[in-house]
């Protein structure tokens, strides 16, 4: 991590004293920062139709419908309006852009399995997506050009009707600042806030996780349901007739009460689903192999001249009981722990590290899946 991110901070003290509770605005997080892409390659990536993206426009003299939300693939007619303010933002530029999947990681001190997506958004004079609030936390960074952020810790949160965006029907800012390019505004979940663009602008957002408990149960329970085993089938040699045979009697309710009372899960299965849930890719991201992936011997070489990396779209995460890559678990030798983490950390081994052959035949099976590659293969 850089050391002017935090403004000069040290990580502790962020999470102790900002994360989750208080806005922080750093001036110069990033010196000289302009952005990772040009306005012309965001352009391409918002009319490619394997990438997610947003078109914004407001249209304040039109009663009914200020707000206009057309989702990707964008048109290029449509990124050269400039008769209404609009905006236009891509989702996962991480997994587009090298530079993106960089600065994404410096985040990295909050722990990947929080860690979402980069998004940037790219807005002529007066664009934004108006005053709204997210349930996840959130880095603004900005690019080029100014944004006027105003922000607000409000109660009420009651929302415009029938917009096509969540707009915040009764917005009442408390702070209000202009970031400049490598200026950063971080903001806690449901902290109020609108960006105006001032000029054209573009602006970087670092977003986290936030699953509810209701989402985590759910695809728990799917989980689950792959891997209970209950034994024995309802039956009723004792029934008795019943007075009107449309109740659903208590015999009845007690003994399937009783079936699905062995349905248990352990901390294991609690810490497995979760290493699944939080690798799983989105279900727009595929992975390509390699169309001339190398031999086993070619690799090793490759991988101990030049290193390995994971690919950008790649999710590796471990916990007490195992290790877990794009939604599956891992099979691995223990003696291969250390490196294994390393990589899940970094993202990437260097040249020459040592490595067991168990851990390359890992490492090339990765390759031939499109997971990774030996590191010149993307430089």
């Amino acid at each position: 991590m850089m050391k002017t991110l935090l403004g000069g901070m040290s990580p502790r003290q962020f999470l102790e004293e900002y994360w989750q509770k208080k806005p922080l605005l750093v001036r110069q997080a990033v010196p000289g920062f302009t952005g990772v892409v040009s306005r012309d390659e965001l352009f391409d990536l918002a009319c490619d139709a394997d990438v997610e993206s947003r078109y914004v426009r407001y249209l304040p003299d039109t009663p009914g419908s200020d707000w206009v939300l057309e989702r990707g693939p964008q048109t290029r007619g449509r990124l050269r309006g400039k008769r209404q303010p609009w905006t236009v933002l891509v989702q996962g530029l991480n997994l587009w852009s090298p530079a993106g999947d960089a600065l994404l990681h410096q985040f990295d001190f909050i722990p990947q399995a929080r860690l979402d997506d980069l998004m940037v958004s790219y807005a002529v004079d007066g664009g934004g997506v108006g005053p709204h609030f997210d349930n996840y936390d959130v880095f603004l960074l900005q690019g080029i050009g100014k944004r006027r952020w105003q922000i607000a810790d409000q109660e009420d949160r009651s929302l415009v009707e029938d917009a096509p965006l969540r707009i915040l029907k009764n917005f009442e800012p408390a702070h209000d600042w202009v970031l400049e390019p490598g200026d950063m505004l971080y903001l806690p979940p449901h902290w109020a806030h609108n960006g105006t663009a001032i000029g054209e602008c573009t602006t970087y957002s670092i977003g986290f996780r936030s699953p509810t408990a209701q989402e985590l149960g759910a695809e728990f329970l799917g989980w689950m349901q792959e891997r209970i085993c209950l034994n024995g089938m309802y039956a009723d040699p004792d029934l008795t007739l019943q007075e009107n045979s449309a109740e659903i009697g208590p015999k009845m309710i007690d003994q399937i009460e009783n079936m699905l009372s062995g349905i248990r899960w352990s901390r294991k299965d609690v810490t497995d689903f979760v290493g699944e849930y939080l690798t799983e890719p989105k279900a727009h991201i595929f992975f390509d192999p390699p169309e001339n992936p190398l031999s086993r011997k070619r690799f090793e070489t490759a991988v101990n001249k030049h290193g390995y990396a994971l690919d950008a779209r790649t999710l590796l995460l471990w916990s007490e009981t195992g290790f877990y890559l794009n939604g599956e678990p891992v099979e691995f030798d223990p003696t291969d722990r250390a490196p294994l983490a390393d990589l899940a950390h970094r993202r990437k081994l260097e040249p020459g590290q040592a490595l067991s052959a168990g851990f390359l035949d890992l490492l090339h099976q990765w390759h031939e899946d499109g997971f990774g590659h030996p590191s010149s293969d993307h430089a």
